[in-house]
């Protein structure tokens, strides 16, 4: 044997092995559901909006695990409550602010108070209403929606 006949048996697949070119026709993507919206979110009703007092709920709610956020919180809101905004951040701002004073002297009352073991109720307390006015403030501002009593000290 020579050896071009060698080397043709061993450079790939025979002819009839190999796939037919056949032409392609356009399909259209396939339709997509209600509500789904582009992969950036933008625009979309399913959107996550990281506006400022949503940053400030956020940041009061990963205190209950790394403690010093709050304290980042209330300063950001401080901050930003002297900018001028719109009328629904403005209120955000104020419940914001006294929803970590709330915390804050809660807190202090409830470490005191737990030499009469009335502290270990009241800190629970003072947490599950600190959780409360987060999540009612981060859906509001979610929404763009004013705080319905931004000076309260209660929900």
């Amino acid at each position: 044997m020579s050896q071009d006949q060698e080397r043709g048996s061993l450079e790939g697949p025979p002819e009839s092995m190999m796939p037919q070119a056949a032409p392609r026709e356009s399909v259209p993507p396939p339709p997509r559901p209600p509500g789904a919206g582009s992969t950036s979110g933008v625009g979309t009703s399913a959107s996550f909006d990281f506006n400022q007092p949503t940053i400030i709920s956020l940041l009061y709610l990963s205190s209950f695990i790394f403690g010093v956020t709050g304290v980042v919180g209330v300063v950001l809101a401080y901050v930003w409550k002297a900018e001028p905004k719109t009328d629904w951040e403005a209120s955000h701002y104020q419940y914001l602010i006294n929803t970590f004073w709330i915390g804050f002297v809660g807190s202090i009352v409830s470490v005191l108070l737990m030499i009469v073991l009335i502290g270990f109720l009241l800190i629970v307390a003072v947490a599950a209403l600190v959780l409360v006015r987060c999540v009612l403030s981060l859906i509001n501002a979610q929404k763009r929606k004013p705080m319905p009593n931004p000076g309260t000290l209660l929900v």
